[in-house]
């Protein structure tokens, strides 16, 4: 099969590699869409400790089921069912995945990071993980079920109410379904920041007050925010969500871009500020984002290209260089 395969910093390269083989428990899917991720991004350009070359990545993708291991069959799936899956592997037997927090498991392994992900014509999931997409969605809406969970494990750790003020740093894929994750809680008052104005222009297509600078933005509330959303994870970043919020307000921090980040850790404690680190999803999670696409309540497909496979070292060199108006690129594989 034809894998995209990463081979060093801003070496990715399209190689013949074998069909993997699905082992008793999982499913083999014949990938047909898979989009890339802002840590791929990191990845592609070495900066991601997680992704270590040679490196198949991929983990927001849907496609065909093609292949059921032996003791596959009993997840209640079929050879030819259109599906997505969520690529966190876990044991499914620690304290955190029999609490629900899957996401937390110590021997997790994403897909594309620690086993081989869906840049490529097939990859092996587990079956449990493995879901049917609604026949309303395309293969696009079902790779987005992934980056969509992620958005709805910070909103439901936010505890959002209606009438909350929120502040979003970064108008890349995350802040923009944090965005309207956070539009499901009924939320009304959404500031999003981000230096990029043509995917600022997104955020205020989708109904957000967006500038590039917090004094630029009308809406900016008297005594702060409630809740703020760093989704990109630099040190400036993380402290104008600390001061950004009222007293007694939280931040989420879900972006991965810089490992350490100093913190006006007196302040907080003045404030009591809450904060909070969000990492992937629960099942719940994913479960949550696969309904809210179904209903129809993410809308990136405005902003999106799909291209080939074999154009995939293009599509990364784009998102690092300057998407324009693209919040998300998908690779067709089938």
């Amino acid at each position: 099969m034809q894998a995209l395969v990463y081979e060093g910093p801003r070496t990715m390269i399209v190689r013949e590699v074998p069909v993997p083989e699905p082992r008793s428990d999982e499913a083999l899917i014949r990938v047909a869409r898979a989009g890339i991720c802002g840590s791929e991004l990191g990845g592609y350009l070495g900066h991601n400790s997680l992704r270590k070359p040679p490196l198949i990545m991929g983990h927001e993708f849907s496609g065909v089921v093609a292949k059921l291991g032996t003791q596959a069959e009993g997840a209640g799936l079929r050879v030819g069912d259109r599906v997505t899956a969520n690529p966190l592997a876990t044991c499914g037997k620690c304290r955190y995945c029999r609490s629900g927090e899957t996401q937390l498991c110590p021997s997790r392994q994403l897909l594309g990071a620690h086993r081989p992900g869906a840049f490529a014509e097939y990859v092996a999931v587990p079956a449990e993980n493995v879901y049917r997409l609604d026949d309303k969605l395309s293969f696009e809406e079902g790779a987005l079920a992934e980056p969509y969970a992620c958005a709805a494990h910070v909103c439901r750790l936010l505890a959002l109410k209606p009438a909350d003020r929120l502040l979003i740093c970064g108008a890349g894929p995350i802040g923009l379904l944090v965005l309207q994750a956070a539009q499901i809680y009924g939320l009304r008052d959404i500031v999003v920041l981000d230096l990029n104005e043509e995917r600022l222009d997104i955020a205020r297509e989708l109904g957000a007050v967006a500038s590039a600078e917090l004094a630029g933005a009308a809406a900016v509330p008297e005594g702060g925010f409630d809740a703020a959303v760093d989704a990109v994870g630099a040190q400036a970043t993380r402290q104008l969500g600390i001061a950004q919020v009222r007293p007694g307000g939280t931040v989420v921090f879900t972006g991965l871009h810089e490992a350490d980040s100093r913190l006006p850790v007196n302040d907080m404690i003045r404030s009591e500020t809450v904060t909070r680190g969000a990492f992937a999803y629960s099942r719940e999670d994913f479960e949550t984002a696969l309904r809210w696409l179904a209903e129809g309540r993410a809308n990136l497909l405005s902003w999106s290209l799909t291209a080939p496979l074999a154009e995939g070292s293009a599509c990364f060199e784009k998102l690092v260089s300057g998407p324009g108006k693209v919040a998300k690129i998908f690779l067709k594989l089938s």
